[in-house]
């Protein structure tokens, strides 16, 4: 038989743990009634792991997420931590999760089902067979470009400051899982940025349509502000 498919299981803060508990349920039914194992190991992340470590997340939780086949990540954070100095936030345990794992196409998908229809805000023509998959770029961009910080300026007054910043590289690599699940889908992708305003959106912008002109031509690419895309979503959400 197979080797059983080792699981870490991070419940994090909020509702994560009672999320998780579930989670663990659904992989042990899958052992007693489908023959599918898996090994589930559970440690600390997040606020729970700031309170025990000091640190939101160890690097033994690191290296056990590391040497996973998958990880199960509840949710961190809590207003009890908001005054924690910023690297021994709980998201930060989250972000290092990201980066050092290099997760970097996060999929989140979006849609209806008729028996909820009116559980939404939306009117019910316009959401009804909603389908939406949106693939959002992780481990670049603004919550990683440097420098960032807050400094004192000459006159005395205070200012913070972050920076966005994409490789190429980076922008590419996530275009091509979105092209790649495209395919599968309606062929088409709406590419949202701010080139209008920012240089990190003229190089996205660029460089997706260059990989779908060379690489993905039988997929339709829409390139969208952000702002109108936001509106798009609420006013006409199924275009996409």
């Amino acid at each position: 038989m197979p080797a059983n498919k080792k699981l870490l299981v991070l419940p994090g803060d909020g509702i994560g743990p009672e999320v998780m508990k579930e989670v663990v349920r659904v992989a042990d039914w899958f052992g007693d009634k489908r023959s599918v194992g898996f090994d589930v190991k559970e440690d600390l992340v997040g606020g729970a792991a700031y309170d025990a470590h000091g640190t939101p997340l160890t690097d033994e939780t690191l290296a056990l997420a590391m040497d996973s086949d998958a990880l199960l990540f509840g949710s961190v954070g809590g207003p009890q931590y908001d005054d924690a100095p910023r690297d021994k936030r709980p998201e930060a345990g989250l972000l290092r999760l990201r980066k050092e794992m290099d997760l970097f196409a996060n999929l989140r998908p979006a849609m209806t089902f008729e028996g909820l229809l009116d559980a939404s805000s939306l009117k019910e023509d316009v959401v009804r067979g909603l389908d939406i998959l949106i693939v959002r770029e992780l481990t670049g961009g603004i919550y990683f470009g440097e420098p960032r910080g807050v400094e004192t300026m000459p006159d005395g007054k205070r200012r913070g400051f972050d920076t966005q910043t994409y490789t190429e590289d980076e922008i590419r690599r996530v275009a091509a899982v979105s092209f790649e699940l495209a395919r599968e889908r309606n062929r088409r992708v709406h590419s949202v940025e701010k080139a209008n305003v920012m240089e990190s959106g003229v190089l996205w912008r660029e460089e997706i349509n260059k990989l779908q002109e060379n690489e993905f031509p039988n997929i339709t690419v829409k390139n969208m502000y952000a702002d109108n895309c936001a509106m798009q979503l609420v006013k006409d959400p199924k275009q996409f």
